[in-house]
């Protein structure tokens, strides 16, 4: 039995009609995506192998991009993941602060996980948002031109609204 779900296999599937038939690797960034969240947000040694398998891929190829890409997570997160970007521009905008601040506000180092599994923290190397520096991303959302007074009103905001 393959740890892909068959609703999991018809998603990426239809994902591939977008590529030749004899090119299913191209797929691979959009299968680890689908079966993280299928999975509650991370994705397991079986998975990674059921979807190199799927592919029809190497496993190494699919381990490599999995540990490049920060959006893959191969241990459990909490329910929201924080990233803060710390690349240059972040940086030398307050990025190193920020972490600070929300390794204290929540009680956690990075790539920890609240004791309640609400957050897990981590560090990006680039999200991409230089101009809105410093900032992070919060699930799918960017949070730019931040202080550790601002993190605090989202987190609180975020706690209000469930």
């Amino acid at each position: 039995m393959t740890a892909l779900s068959p609703a999991l296999c018809a998603k990426i599937e239809e994902w591939n009609k977008r590529y030749p038939p004899d090119k299913k690797a191209s797929g691979v960034l959009q299968a680890l995506h689908y079966a993280q969240a299928e999975n509650g947000g991370s994705l397991t040694q079986e998975l990674l192998d059921a979807v190199a398998d799927f592919l029809e891929m190497p496993r190494t190829a699919v381990y490599e991009v999995a540990t490049f890409y920060t959006l893959y997570h191969l241990k459990p997160v909490g329910r929201q993941v924080i990233s803060v970007c710390t690349n240059i521009s972040c940086m030398l905008r307050g990025a190193e602060d920020l972490v600070e601040h929300l390794k204290k506000r929540l009680g956690v180092e990075l790539n920890g996980t609240t004791p309640d599994g609400q957050y897990t923290l981590c560090e990006a190397e680039c999200l991409g948002a230089c101009v809105g520096a410093p900032m992070l991303q919060l699930g799918k959302k960017y949070y730019e031109n931040l202080t550790p007074e601002k993190v605090d009103e989202i987190l609180d905001g975020m706690n209000r609204n469930g």
